[in-house]
């Protein structure tokens, strides 16, 4: 039979020179391998405002709101030559803790009549959902959003009417211009 050794060792004993010691099993589940601290996740968004800033891509711009870097707002337009050109949409994005390991939640805040946009504003982009990657930022989020404007996926539908009316493009104009409101500032 084995003796048990009652002593606790002190943090400073288990450490001998550079080589720690074996640690006591611990009862607290190990961190995920993807965890982030908050400070990477701050430096993180605030190199995309920067790359955002300097990159000049017309129709899409996004500033984090008054003192939160977690919680941003954008502004996208349609693009010429869709039944989109002439629109301007406000849209708010909200960063979780893991970013950019899980995608950020983007919501129209201007009402948009589109198949992928439901009445809430909330977007069905897969990039957006179950094809996000931690290589995508925000400007990758805004040009797709912006791209999805004039290319939607009609075949999964959030605003089964708008998918329904797509095909007929004056009648979408139409509607889209008796729905718009421009957002005001």
């Amino acid at each position: 039979m084995a003796a048990v050794n009652s002593y606790a060792e002190t943090p400073q004993e288990r450490y001998q020179g550079n080589t720690p010691a074996a640690a006591p099993p611990s009862k607290q589940p190990l961190p995920a391998a993807k965890s982030v601290d908050t400070q990477s996740v701050l430096k993180r968004l605030q190199s995309e405002l920067m790359s955002l800033m300097m990159s000049g891509d017309p129709g899409i711009s996004a500033f984090p709101e008054e003192d939160n870097i977690f919680c941003w707002k954008g502004t996208i337009t349609g693009s010429k030559d869709t039944v989109f050109e002439g629109t301007e949409y406000k849209l708010s994005l909200s960063f979780p803790n893991d970013y950019p390991f899980k995608p950020p939640k983007v919501k129209f805040e201007t009402a948009c009549f589109h198949p992928n946009v439901d009445i809430y504003g909330n977007i069905c982009l897969d990039i957006l959902q179950d094809k996000w990657s931690s290589a995508y930022d925000v400007r990758t989020i805004l040009l797709s959003i912006q791209s999805l404007l004039g290319e939607p996926n009609t075949s999964s539908p959030l605003n089964t009417q708008a998918a329904q009316l797509w095909s007929n493009q004056e009648e979408y104009r139409k509607m889209v211009e008796k729905l718009y409101k421009p957002p005001t500032a």
